[in-house]
C-alpha cells in the first residue's frame, strides 16, 4: 500500500470538490483547478473527506496511487492558500522591471529580456533584485521559477545571477598565474 496514497485528504470548508467521472475540480477562494485521474485510481469523497485508491496491485496502478493523491491534494492546498517561489538576482546593475504582463530583466548582458507573464501566475517585485512568483497550481509557479532562474543561473565564480531565496552557490577559486 502506498503511504502516501492511503492518506486521507481533508478538504477545508471553502473549499468545493466535484468528481464526475474521471475528472477531479476543486474550486476555493482563490480559484479553480482541475486534473483527469489516470485508468487505475479512483477517488470518492466523504463528507469533508476524499480517498484516492486503486483498483489493483498492478505495478503501474500502484505507482499512480500516491501520485494522484498528492496532485490532488495540492490543487487543494492551492486553492485555499496558493504557492510561491522566491528568487533573488545578484549583480552589478542586474535588475527587474514590471511592464503590464511582461517581466523585464536587466542581466548585464547587450539586451533586455522580457518574459511573458502566463495566466494564473502573479509576480511581485518588492525590491528590484527580488522577485515573487506566485498563483495557485503548484506545477505552474515552479515551471515559470524555474524558466525565469534559466534566463541566467548562478555561476560559481563570482555568484552572479539569478538564484531561489536560500539556495546555496558554491564558490570555486579562479585561475593563479604563478
Amino acid at each position: 500500500m502506498s503511504r502516501v496514497g492511503k492518506q486521507l485528504i481533508i478538504i477545508p470548508a471553502q473549499v468545493k470538490v466535484d468528481i464526475d467521472k474521471e475528472v477531479v475540480s476543486v474550486s476555493g477562494p482563490k480559484g479553480k483547478l482541475g486534473f483527469s485521474i489516470p485508468y487505475g485510481v479512483k477517488a470518492e469523497l466523504k463528507k469533508n473527506q476524499l480517498i484516492v485508491t486503486r483498483i489493483s496491485d498492478i505495478k503501474d496502478h500502484r505507482m499512480k496511487h500516491g501520485l494522484v493523491r498528492a496532485l490532488i491534494n495540492n490543487m487543494v492546498i492551492g486553492v485555499t492558500e496558493g504557492f510561491s517561489k522566491d528568487l533573488e538576482i545578484q549583480g552589478v546593475g542586474f535588475k527587474a522591471q514590471l511592464n503590464a504582463k511582461k517581466l523585464v530583466l536587466n542581466l548585464g548582458f547587450s539586451h533586455v529580456i522580457e518574459y511573458d507573464i502566463p495566466d494564473g501566475i502573479t509576480i511581485e517585485l518588492p525590491k528590484p533584485t527580488q522577485i515573487i512568483v506566485s498563483g495557485i497550481d503548484k506545477q505552474l509557479v515552479g515551471q515559470v521559477a524555474a524558466e525565469i532562474r534559466a534566463f541566467y543561473k548562478p555561476e560559481p565564480y563570482k555568484g552572479k545571477g539569478i538564484r531561489y531565496v536560500g539556495e546555496y552557490v558554491r564558490k570555486k577559486a579562479g585561475k593563479t598565474v604563478a
